[in-house]
């Protein structure tokens, strides 16, 4: 199975590092990082879904405004997300749903309280297996 996203550790924050074979799964994959570190996705249910759309000039642009979005949804609503899946990704903009659940304190380890996603030390970039992005989360 391939590696889907590692933690990053940072004196102040918390970062990952999630890995893609396509630009697709790399979103898929960061969305992942994002919501493992909220809270234990294996306790999450799929009961609702949330249309996602984001837009940005460059991949790194784009990739905070995708997870940016997921993270004000989650906030907003009080959802817990399990996975997320894009539909459409192009230059300058990303549309997808996140799947999951309304948070229940008594089922939902709650996780890493993450405030918002940062452009410190932001990088997307082509590798030998496909593609990897880094990101840092203020906390």
């Amino acid at each position: 199975m391939p590696r889907t996203f590692e933690i990053l550790e940072h004196p102040a924050d918390i970062g990952f590092r999630a890995f893609g074979r396509s630009r697709q799964e790399l979103f898929e994959n960061a969305a992942l990082a994002l919501f493992s570190l909220a809270c234990d996705p294996a306790t999450i249910e799929e009961q609702e879904s949330r249309e996602v759309e984001a837009t940005g000039s460059d991949d790194e642009t784009l990739i905070y405004s995708w997870l940016a979005e997921l993270l004000a949804v989650a906030e907003a609503e009080r959802l817990v997300f399990r996975r997320a899946e894009i539909r459409e990704l192009e230059s300058g903009r990303v549309r997808g749903a996140a799947y999951g659940e309304a948070f229940d304190r008594n089922r939902h380890r709650s996780g890493t309280n993450i405030k918002a996603v940062t452009f410190h030390q932001l990088k997307v970039a082509k590798t030998q297996d496909g593609f990897s992005a880094q990101v840092f989360l203020d906390l």
